[in-house]
């Protein structure tokens, strides 16, 4: 028996715009103590072909949690357009979300994401360069704004849909009280 069963993980916000922030409902429920911290990470792929192209967008440690049903939201920032190769912007992907207990995954749920234009005309004729076209919005961190960009990236919109969910032996350990709510 696992020591971690994952209830529910919900996607928040989908679809949403390329430039919003990725956001998860994880729960979870603990049926042992656990002493270490669990490792909870969202893997944008930026290419199928190349795995240079893949960018960590957040990593979280929760832990130590005891017995009970908890649940939290993960949330990360949108990939960096910057760092996707043009054809690639355009199109399906996968987003990865990993749950790690002593540096062994333990849990992998994917999902294929589809970015689009959320505007007729551009998805008939898009644009012949895509990346110096887009926009960051100002909330976006500092390093992602470029003074060559206009408003055409947040006409993108990404659609999530659940494509795997694997769930490998479990260990015995997890949570931060503070990034967790605890319920029931």
């Amino acid at each position: 028996m696992s020591a971690i069963n994952i209830t529910n993980v919900a996607v928040l916000d989908n679809p949403a715009p390329f430039v919003s922030p990725f956001q998860f409902e994880i729960s979870y429920e603990c049926l042992n103590s656990l002493k270490d911290d669990l490792e909870w990470k969202l893997i944008y792929v930026g290419s199928a072909e190349d795995e240079t192209y893949d960018q960590l967008l957040e990593s979280v440690l929760v832990g130590p949690v005891n017995v009970g049903n908890y649940r939290f939201v993960l949330q990360a920032d949108p990939p960096d357009p910057s760092r996707i190769r043009e054809e690639d912007i355009i199109g399906v992907t996968v987003l990865l979300l990993t749950c790690s207990y002593m540096g062994q995954e333990f849990l992998r749920v994917g999902y294929y994401v589809n970015n689009d234009y959320d505007d007729e005309q551009l998805r008939e004729e898009p644009p012949t360069k895509k990346m110096s076209r887009l926009p960051q919005p100002l909330l976006l961190p500092n390093h992602l704004m470029n003074n060559n960009n206009n408003n055409l990236m947040s006409m993108v919109k990404r659609r999530l849909c659940l494509i795997s969910h694997q769930n490998q032996r479990n260990h015995d350990n997890f949570l931060k009280p503070s990034l967790v709510e605890k319920t029931g």
